[in-house]
C-alpha cells in the first residue's frame, strides 16, 4: 500500500486544480495551480470566463521532518476562458511554468494562446488573463508548458500532437512533432488530443520529458 498523503492543502479558490507548477526556494517554496470548474458546470458547455490561477505559499522550514505551512491562496490570475468538452472534459487554463523575472506562464488552452503574468512571485492581486506572450501561428490549444535552460517556453498542443518553443520576446522558433497519429479511439480523434499534458526538463536540461496519456508512456525528447 501507498501511505497517505502528509498533508492536503484545500481552499474555496482551489476549484477544480488542472495542472501546478512549483517555484523552490530552499526550505520554503511556492505553489501555482490552475483552476477550471469555476461555474464551468453550471455553463452547460457554454464558455465561461472564471478561469483562475493561485499562488500558495509553503512556509519556512526548521528542519527536514517538518510539515510545511500553507498559507491561503492569492488569485494572481483570473477570468480566462473555460468550458466543459464531451471529448476533453473540460477546457481553460492548463500548463504553467514559472520563468525568468518571475514570470509565469499560462496555456490559455481554450483561447489558443501563453499567457504571461508578471510578478508571479510576489503579486498581491490579479493580473487578470495576463499579456500574450503568444497566440496562434503553431499553437494549437496549447496544454503541458515548461521553461527551457535558454528562458524559451516549451507548449504541447492538444489538437495537433506538436511541441513548440517560443521566446521570452514571443517568437516561435521551433516545432517538433509528438503524436504524430490519431491513437486514442477510432473516430478520427486528432494527435496530440487529450495525450500531452506533463513536462519537465531531464536532470541535466538537455533533454525533455513528456506525458503520452494515449500510450501509457512517459517518453524522452532530445
Amino acid at each position: 500500500m501507498y501511505p497517505p498523503p502528509a498533508r492536503t492543502i484545500t481552499n474555496k479558490l482551489i476549484n477544480g486544480p488542472w495542472d501546478m507548477t512549483a517555484a523552490d526556494h530552499g526550505n520554503s517554496a511556492d505553489l501555482y495551480v490552475s483552476n477550471l470548474l469555476n461555474g464551468t458546470v453550471a455553463a452547460d458547455g457554454a464558455t465561461v470566463n472564471h478561469g483562475t490561477v493561485v499562488r500558495i505559499e509553503l512556509g519556512r522550514l526548521r528542519d527536514r521532518d517538518e510539515l510545511p505551512q500553507a498559507s491561503s491562496p492569492v488569485v494572481i490570475g483570473s477570468g480566462f476562458a473555460e468550458h466543459s468538452d464531451p471529448a476533453a472534459l473540460v477546457v481553460g487554463p492548463t500548463g504553467l511554468t514559472l520563468g525568468r523575472h518571475a514570470t509565469l506562464y499560462v496555456a490559455d488552452t481554450a483561447a489558443n494562446r501563453i499567457s504571461a503574468i508578471p510578478a508571479a512571485t510576489h503579486r498581491t492581486r490579479t493580473a487578470f488573463t495576463g499579456a500574450d506572450l503568444t497566440s496562434g501561428g503553431s499553437l494549437n490549444s496549447p496544454l503541458g508548458l515548461t521553461t527551457a535552460p535558454n528562458g524559451d517556453v516549451l507548449s504541447v498542443n492538444a489538437a495537433d500532437g506538436l511541441i513548440v518553443e517560443t521566446t521570452p520576446a514571443g517568437a516561435q522558433v521551433a516545432t517538433a512533432t509528438l503524436d504524430a497519429t490519431a491513437t486514442l479511439d477510432a473516430t478520427g480523434t486528432p494527435p496530440g488530443a487529450g495525450a500531452l499534458f506533463g513536462l519537465a526538463l531531464t536532470p541535466n536540461h538537455k533533454a525533455v520529458y513528456y506525458v503520452h496519456d494515449a500510450t501509457n508512456t512517459l517518453n524522452l525528447l532530445h
